[in-house]
């Protein structure tokens, strides 16, 4: 008779031997002979010393061993393991240490959805500490209104419902544990397995995503009583072809979805699912509304709240609005639209069986796609003639929404601007002087939003020879190109700022950009060589160009050098500790010069 700690032990190594699932009989019945021939069914008792001789595909396995009355075999698992990806209720499971330190999606507190990580949840539970250990998994039905919390160290979401749950507990003991190595025991010749136990593997979560397509996008979809349960599911069937075909992933797109009907109502965020299955089980269960299609409330929604970055928005990824309509919205669009291309958000939107000319009339404003686009240019548009010729679509649209370079909305100043440092290094600047010149640089760096498919920043240091201290496109966020401007060091020597000028049009703006590229010269005294010339072929190049003069610095090179209008491109203090006026003035400054350029 097997106790339960031995059942479940036997459980996991017929499992591991064959595949095959074991099942318990309740204590003093019976094994049912009528039950699944896939199974081995073991009559439960308390029996310390075992020894059974199972057949096994062929084969015999002898397990002969002394089991406590609770014990469990851990099955290792990973950070991004989630409850929904354990199939067994009640399994161990063996948590790898710092699950803290990457991020984890946990939804719900006390009782987790089965979307979580399960060892982020155990954390947050205070079942674990932060260097891992095991946890029994405990398999619960879903339900709704999953709550949010922080707790040691993991902040959980809030989550409206989901199909499934779970609940952690610690396991009274664990004896044994799998290691990824395999420990062998010998037996007999005649025993021994002709193949070797498999390891037990953990389903990996896909990572990484499309990355040419950084993109974070909200999905507005229409759920009115005009579009209907049926054409509703098709849209469902829509969007679930085009979430697949973007590739969602941690570094590739994240995707958000509102519903409009009579007032929006926000789904799930961007950071909700960042793996395609999830995101494709959580628009199956979306559920439809009904209600007045009032798009233009959905787009006001989603552009005062949803890109947020407590909502899950990245600093300088390209913001992407995909508008859904059946046939005609029942409100204006054009005050939302305003907003949103105001906050640097790209609004496409999909017509799908647009108005009739009988029905014309019904339409409050027969311009409305016109007035709900970034542009009025044609790319932002897209028509569609009937929910039941969709799938054709789903190709041309994917790369609508991934084409970086057509998402004018998105090209604010703040995101899109190039932005090089060309610094006097010579003597008469001085050590602590130099630092100030750096923190005044740093000052401007960290207005604009830096990455890599953002703002790019890079720095050129002179004397008479020039030193290139980083390129535009070494460092892709903010707090990496801070430390590189902060670490640039002194070079002392004298000052030839026109060779630096044109080293640095060759070497740090290789890639072109007209109205985009932006020079920030900072000396403090008079060059030694012509700076005009090679000030006027960095402009004939695209770049726009701002000289900061301190001390010394001759007003005239300072003017010779900047761009017109020469007043609001040349800046000079006689202090260097006067520089930190300036930032506010260059930042505003670029930013007029990139509106006006684009």
């Amino acid at each position: 008779m097997l106790g339960a700690g031995q059942a479940e032990f036997l459980t996991t190594a017929l499992y591991l031997q064959t595949g095959q699932s074991v099942s318990e009989a309740p204590p003093n019945s019976p094994c049912d002979d009528t039950s699944n021939r896939r199974s081995v069914c073991f009559p439960g008792a308390g029996m310390s010393q075992l020894s059974v001789l199972l057949p096994l595909t062929g084969l015999f396995l002898l397990i002969s061993s002394t089991f406590g009355s609770e014990s469990s075999v851990a099955l290792p698992v990973s950070c991004v393991t989630r409850g929904a990806d354990l199939m067994e209720d009640g399994l161990v499971v063996l948590c790898p240490p710092d699950c803290t330190q990457g991020r984890v999606s946990v939804f719900g507190t006390s009782v987790y959805a089965s979307i979580s990580s399960v060892c982020g949840a155990a954390v947050h539970r205070g079942v674990l500490g932060p260097s891992g250990g095991s946890v029994r998994v405990n398999k619960l039905h879903g339900r709704e209104n999953y709550m949010s919390s922080f707790a040691h160290g993991i902040q959980s979401q809030v989550l409206s419902r989901w199909t499934a749950s779970f609940s952690l507990t610690k396991p009274v003991s664990v004896p044994l544990e799998l290691t990824s190595e395999t420990i062998a025991t010998a037996l007999p010749v005649a025993l021994k397995p002709a193949k070797k136990l498999k390891k037990p593997s953990v389903k990996k979560a896909l990572k990484g995503g499309n990355k040419d397509c950084q993109m974070d996008i909200a999905m507005v979809i229409d759920s009115s009583k005009n579009i209907g349960q049926r054409r509703f599911n098709l849209q469902k069937n829509l969007i679930s072809k085009l979430a697949a075909m973007l590739k969602v992933g941690p570094m590739g797109p994240h995707v958000g979805l509102i519903q409009a009907s009579d007032s929006p109502r926000t789904e799930f965020l961007l950071t909700n699912y960042t793996q395609p299955k999830e995101l494709l089980f959580a628009i199956k269960e979306l559920a439809y509304l009904g209600g007045d299609t009032n798009t233009g409330k959905a787009i006001m929604h989603t552009a005062e709240t949803f890109f947020s970055p407590e909502n899950g928005a990245r600093r300088g990824h390209p913001r992407v609005m995909m508008v859904l309509v059946d046939g005609w919205p029942s409100d204006e669009l054009e005050q939302a639209a305003i907003l949103a291309r105001e906050s640097g958000i790209n609004v496409f939107l999909v017509s799908v069986a647009r108005p009739a000319a009988e029905e014309l009339a019904m339409v409050r404003d027969k311009d409305f796609m016109k007035k709900a686009v970034c542009k009025d240019n044609g790319f932002f548009s897209y028509l569609i003639t009937s929910w039941f010729s969709t799938t054709k679509h789903v190709k041309p649209l994917a790369q609508k929404l991934c084409s970086l370079d057509s998402l004018l909305c998105s090209k604010t100043c703040y995101n899109s601007v190039n932005i090089g440092f060309l610094i006097d290094g010579s003597s008469s600047v001085g050590h602590s002087n130099f630092q100030l010149v750096l923190d005044f640089l740093e000052g401007i760096a960290s207005s604009f939003e830096i990455s890599d498919v953002g703002a790019h920043v890079g720095a050129v240091q002179f004397t008479y020879d020039q030193r290139l201290e980083f390129g535009l496109f070494d460092h892709s966020d903010k707090d990496e190109t801070m430390n590189a401007l902060q670490s640039i060091p002194y070079m002392s020597g004298g000052t030839a700022t026109g060779a630096a000028i044109s080293y640095t049009t060759q070497n740090l703006f290789r890639r072109m950009g007209p109205g985009r590229n932006f020079l920030i010269v900072v000396t403090d005294g008079q060059s030694y060589d012509d700076v005009r010339l090679p000030a006027i072929a960095a402009q004939e190049q695209g770049i726009t160009m701002y000289s900061v003069g301190v001390a010394w610095a001759p007003l005239d090179d300072l003017k010779s050098m900047s761009s017109e209008p020469k007043d609001s491109h040349s800046f000079f203090t006689r202090e260097f500790t006067g520089l930190a006026e300036f930032i506010p003035l260059l930042v505003r400054g670029i930013c007029r010069d990139f509106t006006e350029n684009n």
